[in-house]
């Protein structure tokens, strides 16, 4: 097939200033690039987004039409993150993972879920029809879970050498590299000697660390020294996942971090970072409770929530103390609105606040928080509204940044940056605000990311380039997601093709699914 595009104007992802061309693609595959050859349609044509951190390691396996992320340019996604996924894994470690992260994404029926290792997950994507291109990140806490299971105690030496062939197998089959979920069990129980010998296995094969740190609360600026140390140490290249300053403690404090960052790459270690452009942070409520009420998995976790002993030990460190799964924060339960629920019967819960449902309920907040868990069995959704527009903003100026969504597809009101997160950066913190330029913004959403991915082909508008492309309008593109409505499609939004084939024509979805699974380092 040749598509040819004329008089538009490119911003081809490096950040070199735009140009009007006319553009030929023949097969998946740029072909030509002919400058100033037709008059300037207003039209921006632009190398496909790259979404750092996007939570569709389900939703890839069933719903070619990714219209959440196509809709907004976006053609290839990074899963596997947070340190918990679906591989490596054996039986019963499946059997506990699909709880653990079903508020992230869903569930499926148990035949689907036909494979136990990397290799095994990246064939069930290859063998299905892919909407968008996948990279994946082998979870450390997967590792640690399988190696030493559920407690909270050190790896001993043959158990660290079984979680460092795991990683060594997950790397060889095509991981990019290995995500942590530090505020997350078990993946939270690792020492930094442990994370050291694991990222130094990493380092060995090209890839990179993203680090959900050990929080992102009070304690963030130790929490992101730590894991940059660990980068110096081992020569791992690091990606800070949502790499945000939240809650007030951090109030206008991005610089400290990106002074960390800025230090850390004079010192040697590869660093990129990414966020989304949004105040709030989305999880599980269960992921606010305490690291010990996990460690013996979920109904263990439940069992708990009924004990009145155990009660009051959460209590206290949610309300008093500071929870390691809330960042060492209290919680501010008027902060905490309820986006998803597993028990349908709870669906009058979706849309409040904790506090509030606690009031609907005549209760306390924590106790209404508790229940809510204990009922739902682990599976609620939550929105975190913590975040801070000056660190926001800040961030995103740094010249190592990309863009990641973060974004969850299922639940009744999921946050809308799973729809909005690559339009709002576009038309609101580019062009509305011109916090960045439209080719330092374009460099930030598609080259960046290409090049922490080590594809080279991708990720650039250029002769010979993989034709992962984006087609909008400068003038209109926008997210129109909202909190209230979180799955409304992005406007101005043309044309996005994958592998030279409309996926988007015209702002329609067609019916390809021309996606693939990037390895590092290929062509393709």
């Amino acid at each position: 097939m040749v598509v040819r595009f004329e008089g538009v104007t490119v911003v081809d992802g490096t950040g070199a200033p735009r140009y009007v061309a006319d553009v030929a693609i023949e097969g998946e595959r740029i072909a030509r690039i002919e400058r100033d050859a037709s008059p300037a349609s207003g039209l921006v044509l632009a190398p496909g987004f790259i979404d750092m951190h996007a939570h569709a390691d389900l939703a890839l396996l069933t719903d070619p039409a990714q219209q959440a992320k196509l809709s907004q340019g976006v053609t290839s996604q990074v899963i596997g993150q947070d340190g918990i996924a679906y591989a490596p894994l054996d039986d019963d470690g499946l059997a506990l993972i699909r709880r653990q992260i079903a508020g992230w994404n869903g569930d499926l029926a148990d035949e689907v879920f036909g494979w136990r290792d990397v290799g095994g997950y990246l064939a069930a994507l290859e063998s299905g029809s892919l909407g968008t291109n996948a990279a994946f990140l082998v979870p450390q806490g997967n590792l640690r879970l399988l190696a030493v299971g559920t407690a909270d105690r050190p790896a001993t030496e043959a158990e660290l050498d079984r979680m460092r062939g795991l990683l060594a197998d997950g790397l060889a089959a095509g991981a990019a590299g290995m995500s942590s979920g530090l505020t997350y069990t078990p993946g939270m129980y690792a020492s930094t000697g442990e994370l050291d010998a694991l990222c130094s296995v990493v380092a060995g094969h090209g890839g990179y660390w993203a680090p959900h740190t050990r929080g992102y609360g009070r304690g963030a600026l130790d929490a992101y020294a730590e894991v940059l140390g660990i980068g110096l140490r081992t020569g791992c290249a690091i990606h800070l996942t949502h790499a945000t300053m939240n809650f007030a403690a951090n109030r206008g404090r991005a610089a400290e971090l990106l002074t960390l960052v800025d230090e850390a790459i004079v010192a040697g270690v590869d660093v990129t970072l990414d966020t989304y452009p949004y105040l709030p942070g989305s999880t599980t409520l269960a992921a606010l409770l305490p690291g010990w009420a996990h460690q013996d998995g979920p109904d263990a976790t439940i069992e708990l929530l009924g004990d009145a002993a155990a009660r009051e030990r959460i209590r206290e460190a949610l309300d008093v103390t500071g929870s390691d799964g809330a960042h060492g924060e209290t919680v501010d339960w008027t902060a905490i609105q309820i986006s998803g629920v597993s028990d349908p019967e709870l669906e009058p819960a979706v849309g409040r606040t904790v506090a509030e449902w606690a009031d609907l309920r005549g209760q306390d907040a924590t106790t209404a928080a508790l229940d809510l868990m204990r009922s739902d069995r682990l599976g609620t959704g939550i929105l975190m509204h913590v975040g801070d527009e000056d660190n926001v903003q800040a961030i995103m100026r740094h010249q190592d940044h990309c863009a990641g969504s973060d974004g969850i597809l299922v639940g009744g009101r999921p946050h809308p940056r799973a729809w909005g997160t690559f339009a709002r950066y576009l038309g609101h913190y580019s062009r509305e605000l011109g916090v960045l330029s439209l080719e330092e913004c374009v460099r930030h959403l598609a080259g960046t990311p290409a090049r922490r991915l080590g594809l080279a082909d991708r990720g650039v508008l250029r002769e010979g380039a993989v034709a992962d492309l984006v087609l909008f309008d400068p003038e209109t593109v926008i997210d129109r997601a909202t909190f209230a409505e979180p799955r409304l499609p992005a406007a101005g939004i043309v044309d996005v093709l994958v592998a030279g084939e409309f996926a988007i024509q015209d702002g329609l979805r067609t019916p390809a699914a021309n996606g693939a699974v990037l390895r590092p380092g290929t062509r393709s």
